[in-house]
C-alpha cells in the first residue's frame, strides 16, 4: 500500500506488501522486502537492501553517502536484515572502498537517533540504545547490546552477546559475554543475566567466568593468560571464540577491573 504522497523512484524493487506512508522518499536501485513497514518522512537513498518484516520509523535516513572525505562516489550500499527495527531519526550510512556496504543484521532494534556510520558490520539480535554513535568500521557482534548515549571509535569490535553501560567511551575493543562500564571503559563480570536468557547453562556461564579470571583477574598480560587459557580450560566454542578474539585484536582490549576503580593490564 503506497501513499500517493509518497515519492517511490520507478526503478525502486518494491515487494508487493510494503507499506510506504506519506512523504516518504525512495531513490532508485532500492529493494525491500515483504511486509516491511516504511513510516512518513523516511529517506531511503540508492544503494539500500532491506529485508523483510522491518519497520523503519519517521526521520530515519537509510543509505546517504559516508560522511569520509576519502569517499570517491563508489558504489556502495546498506544491507539491512529482516524483522529488524529502526527508530526514528536513525542514519544508517554507505560503505566505501574499504567493505564496500554497511551492514545492519536481522532481528536487531535501533533506537532513537542512533548512527551507524560507513563500512559497520552489526550482527544479528544486536540493540542500540538511544543516540548511540557508530564511527566508521565498527564490528558489533551477536546479540551485543550497547547503552545510550555510547560513542563507540573507529575499528573497534564488540564481542557477541556483550553489553556496554549506558554513556560509555569505547575507545578500545569489547570481548565476548562480557559486561563493561566506568570511564575509562573497564571489564565489570559476566554477562550472566543475558546468557541465562539465551539459553545458556550454569555450567557454561561458570566456565565462561573461569576464562575472564584468567584473562582479567590473574595478574599476567595478555598474552601470558590466553596460553594460560589454553592450557588449563577444555577447547570449546566459547573458549576459542575470546582467545581468537583477544588474539587477533587490532585496537586492544579494555582492560580488567582492579580494586582502586583503575584498569589493570
Amino acid at each position: 500500500m503506497n501513499q500517493p504522497l509518497a515519492y517511490i523512484h520507478p526503478e525502486a524493487k518494491i515487494a508487493q506488501n510494503v507499506v510506504v506512508e506519506p512523504f516518504t522518499t525512495i531513490d532508485k536501485d532500492v529493494e525491500i522486502g515483504e511486509g516491511t513497514w516504511i513510516g512518513p518522512n523516511v529517506t531511503i537513498m540508492s544503494g539500500a537492501r532491506i529485508g523483510k518484516n522491518c519497520k523503519i520509523f519517521p526521520g530515519a535516513v537509510i543509505a546517504a553517502i559516508p560522511q569520509d572525505l576519502k569517499f570517491a562516489g563508489e558504489k556502495t550500499s546498506v544491507i539491512i536484515g529482516d524483522y529488524t527495527v529502526i527508530r526514528e531519526c536513525v542514519t544508517v550510512n554507505r560503505g566505501t572502498v574499504d567493505r564496500l556496504k554497511t551492514v545492519v543484521g536481522s532481528n536487531c532494534l535501533l533506537m532513537a537517533y542512533v548512527h551507524v556510520a560507513h563500512d559497520c558490520i552489526v550482527g544479528n539480535h544486536c540493540v542500540l540504545a538511544n543516540g548511540v554513535q557508530l564511527a566508521g568500521h565498527v564490528e558489533i557482534g551477536d546479540h551485543a547490546i550497547i547503552g545510550g548515549t555510547s560513542a563507540v571509535h573507529q575499528f573497534v569490535k564488540v564481542g557477541q552477546h556483550a553489553m556496554v553501560s549506558g554513556g560509555s567511551l569505547v575507545r578500545k575493543d569489547v570481548p565476548p559475554f562480557v559486561k563493561a562500564g566506568r570511564e575509562p571503559l573497564t571489564y565489570a563480570g559476566i554477562n550472566s543475566i543475558g546468557l541465562r536468557r539465551r539459553g545458556y547453562s550454569d555450567q557454561k556461564i561458570s566456565e565462561i567466568q573461569q576464562l575472564y579470571r584468567l584473562l582479567f583477574l590473574g595478574g599476567m598480560n595478555n598474552n601470558d593468560a590466553l596460553d594460560k587459557i589454553e592450557l588449563e580450560l577444555a577447547p570449546s566454542p566459547e573458549r576459542d571464540e575470546v582467545v581468537n578474539f583477544v588474539r587477533n585484536s587490532g585496537r586492544g582490549v579494555i582492560k580488567g577491573y582492579s580494586r582502586n576503580g583503575n584498569g589493570a593490564d
